[in-house]
């Protein structure tokens, strides 16, 4: 059983890893909505490196047990899904 102190750090792991999806969605669909269209290659570039960015923050937090290797795929698929939501909005603006 976890204790109350380990319980706490995996909610507070998942609301930062949570947080910070959200801000690139926030990112990306700023960019989109102001700067650049998704055929941009500064538009992927911003993109690819935010995504490789959470991806190895979910890792480490997988690595010290802080979230589960499941809840870090979910996090970064329901925010996939998201963009490509956005992405496709854009293409028919």
């Amino acid at each position: 059983m976890l204790s109350d102190v380990a319980v706490d750090h995996r909610e507070k792991a998942y609301a930062l890893l949570k947080a910070d999806a959200d801000k690139i969605l926030r990112l990306i669909k700023v960019q989109m909505d102001n700067l650049t269209m998704p055929q941009c290659p500064l538009y992927e570039e911003v993109l690819d490196t935010q995504m490789f960015g959470l991806s190895r923050e979910i890792h480490f937090a997988v690595r010290l047990n802080l979230i589960s290797d499941e809840e870090g795929k979910a996090l970064l698929d329901n925010l996939e899904k998201q963009l490509n939501v956005l992405h496709e909005a854009a293409q028919e603006s």
